[in-house]
């Protein structure tokens, strides 16, 4: 396949909820522009940090088509299609590639703590995705999934499946496991990213890494951080990036996907921080720790509405 390689910063897009637990579209709008106006390189929807989890078939694509939509070709948009099935996730896929999406990505099918498919099942999952659509396909290899997918074996789907074209490791030890992927894949992978909220983001760009994948809480210094490392300005991008990472870990160890909602409803972008339960508000004082440490930052989440 011969197609523009992305690379940068592709943050995940939340989905916004009412106080009731309605989706409210007027707040993804302005979700998405935020995005756009932050400088990202291109926008992840309906991933984990989206609680597609919490989704119907129905809201997932009024949400993808809503998005797809309002970012309006300004900056490439990847959907996330995963799916246990093979042929609902092809679906998925061959609908997100109709609608706009520049790629698609997906974790390997697992179902509940146990029920996993083998590696010659995940090879003939990614497979199915492939024949129903032209993009590129990114393999999410999340803890999440429980699924071992090793370094050789993700090399092996890069070269067997043209469309495999990117992975997004967050693995533990996600810098050594991209440095190993990377040397086995070759050319068959130019997009190697990382993500967990970016976390690791210095070591995985030492290792290799083009992109990384974080939630949509400091886009903006992110791609600052990514551009000034790709430029050659190494030390630079380390400094910039150990100024934010206490508020990238606090995001990481104590808040997770809560985190950009609440700093996005105290800056104005989104009406309400509500997720959907079962997952339950931050408590009090982690939310209050949030938004002190934040404003002493002042990130443009905050500022993004004045």
């Amino acid at each position: 396949m011969t197609q523009m390689v992305y690379a940068g910063v592709f943050p995940i897009a939340p989905t916004a909820f009412d106080d009731q637990g309605a989706i409210d579209l007027a707040s993804q709008r302005r979700v998405i522009d935020f995005m756009v106006d932050a400088g990202v390189n291109g926008i992840c929807i309906l991933a984990n940090y989206s609680e597609q989890f919490s989704l119907t078939d129905d809201e997932r694509d009024r949400l993808m088509r809503l998005c797809i939509e309002q970012v309006a070709g300004r900056v490439p948009v990847i959907v996330t299609t995963s799916h246990f099935s093979s042929r609902v996730a092809a679906a998925r896929s061959h609908d997100a590639q109709a609608a706009g999406a520049a790629m698609v990505m997906l974790m390997p099918p697992y179902h509940g703590t146990s029920l996993r498919a083998d590696e010659a099942g995940v090879a003939g999952y990614f497979q199915a995705v492939a024949e129903a659509v032209e993009i590129p396909i990114m393999i999410q290899d999340a803890p999440l999934s429980g699924v071992t997918l090793s370094a050789a074996f993700l090399a092996q789907l890069a070269a067997a499946i043209p469309q495999v074209q990117y992975a997004k490791i967050e693995m533990p030890g996600a810098a050594a496991k991209l440095r190993e992927v990377i040397r086995l894949a070759g050319d068959a992978l130019p997009g190697p990213f990382d993500g967990e909220e970016s976390i690791t983001l210095i070591p995985d760009l030492d290792a290799g890494a083009t992109g990384t994948m974080p939630s949509s809480l400091i886009p903006d210094i992110l791609r600052q951080v990514m551009d000034q490392y790709r430029a050659g300005g190494r030390e630079g991008a380390i400094a910039l990036y150990e100024r934010w990472l206490p508020l990238i870990n606090y995001e990481n160890k104590q808040c997770g996907l809560r985190a950009t909602k609440v700093l996005m409803h105290e800056g104005g972008v989104i009406a309400s921080e509500a997720v959907r339960h079962p997952i339950t508000p931050l408590p009090p004082a982690i939310r209050t720790g949030l938004v002190e440490l934040a404003r002493r930052l002042d990130p443009l989440i905050l500022r993004w509405d004045r």
